[in-house]
């Protein structure tokens, strides 16, 4: 069936741009070792990263919602890659700023059109949109192995290596493009907007995601630091945390997609939220192996909400798609990169169990939020991709 091909390609492109997320804080480490940055100083690689995407989201949000702009899809995924392939092999502090602010702008690009692109292909089915988000689940999940594996054998220099998913990506968006022109005839397919704008209720959302992004944020760029000090183990003991951060995130997201087509999804995250709340102290005030298995409900908990929030961004605005879309994957990857300076001052002055204990509160907001938000309508697809 060629709707599930198409988010099958979707699904894989969107993993190789979001291995460039995932990138930014599976660097920090060999920063500190080969550069000997602070936690503030190396916090201010993840806020490059984070605060021009966080701005641009919603503008190419907003952009789409005027315009089909198809062919984003693979020029913002080599720009996503060439930020961070450049960011190794410069030791100027300002040009490794500059050019994960480049590979920032990239990711900034791509999501919100295929966010839209990947709703018509989906026929506002949340199961498929669940695997679309699952392909970036996975890019963050192969983040820290690709990224040790590179960089640890040759040290920062080799960061140019790292240029090859975004290639890949890039050649595979080319097969949806000429999908969606067949079927669209110009690529700019979209659903019915119908209904009207529950923006009060959108609001409450955008909130929630914020709390949720500084919750990840600060767990994924300060984990690699804080898992030796907890388990009492090494580089390696950091990268395993990671990667069940992201390997957790992607089993959360298939998870939400089907547990949605049971229960609706206002109950579906409000839980998650819940048991994430027990999770993130797990990960702050337990020592030892039981670590790792606090990361990976953690992840869950907060992966769980991912494309389930995406799509009731969507429909609480049916007649801005777009920038609906933009907003909720802006916030949800990139506002929580601007408080990591702060978290990274605190543990410089106090330590990192002290800077990260506050993440506790985020998703205990999130969930008060989700208390009030009403169920909306889905959504009402006239273009299939099945001819």
């Amino acid at each position: 069936m060629r709707r599930n091909r198409t988010i099958i390609l979707l699904s894989v492109g969107h993993a190789c741009v979001d291995v460039y997320q995932g990138a930014v804080a599976s660097l920090v480490p060999f920063f500190i070792a080969e550069r000997a940055y602070t936690y503030a100083t190396v916090s201010g690689v993840v806020l490059a990263a984070s605060l021009l995407s966080s701005v641009a989201q919603p503008l190419f949000g907003a952009l789409t919602d005027r315009w089909a702009l198809p062919w984003l899809l693979p020029l913002s995924t080599i720009l996503g890659g060439l930020g961070i392939a450049c960011s190794g092999i410069t030791g100027s502090y300002p040009l490794t700023l500059a050019f994960v602010a480049v590979s920032g702008i990239g990711v900034a690009a791509y999501h919100p059109e295929s966010a839209r692109i990947a709703r018509i292909a989906s026929g506002g089915s949340h199961a498929r949109m669940g695997w679309f988000s699952l392909g970036g689940n996975l890019g963050f999940a192969a983040a820290p192995i690709l990224v040790t594996a590179v960089v640890a054998t040759g040290g920062l220099r080799l960061t140019p290596l790292l240029v090859l998913p975004a290639l890949a990506g890039s050649v595979l968006c080319l097969p949806v493009l000429r999908v969606l022109h067949r079927t669209t005839g110009s690529g700019s397919g979209t659903t019915v907007p119908s209904g009207t704008d529950d923006r009060a209720s959108f609001g409450k959302l955008s909130l929630a995601v914020v709390c949720r992004s500084v919750a990840f944020t600060g767990l994924s760029t300060f984990l690699a630091l804080y898992a030796p000090q907890r388990t009492g183990g090494g580089t390696s003991a950091g990268t395993a945390a990671l990667f069940v951060l992201y390997l957790g995130g992607a089993v959360g997201t298939v998870l939400g997609g089907s547990l949605a087509g049971r229960w609706d999804r206002v109950t579906v995250v409000r839980w998650s939220y819940l048991v994430t709340v027990g999770a993130v102290a797990g990960i702050v005030f337990v020592p030892g192996p039981g670590f790792y298995l606090f990361v990976a409900l953690t992840s869950a908990g907060l992966y769980i909400p991912f494309s389930l929030q995406i799509t009731l961004g969507q429909d609480y605005l049916p007649t801005r798609v777009g920038t609906a879309s933009g907003i909720t994957l802006g916030l949800t990857v990139s506002i929580g990169g601007l408080v990591s300076p702060l978290i990274g001052h605190v543990a410089d002055v106090a330590s990192l169990q002290v800077a990260l204990a506050p993440l506790i509160l985020m998703p205990a907001v999130s969930w008060l939020l989700f208390r009030t938000l009403p169920e909306p309508a889905g959504p009402t697809p006239v273009l299939p991709l099945t001819r």
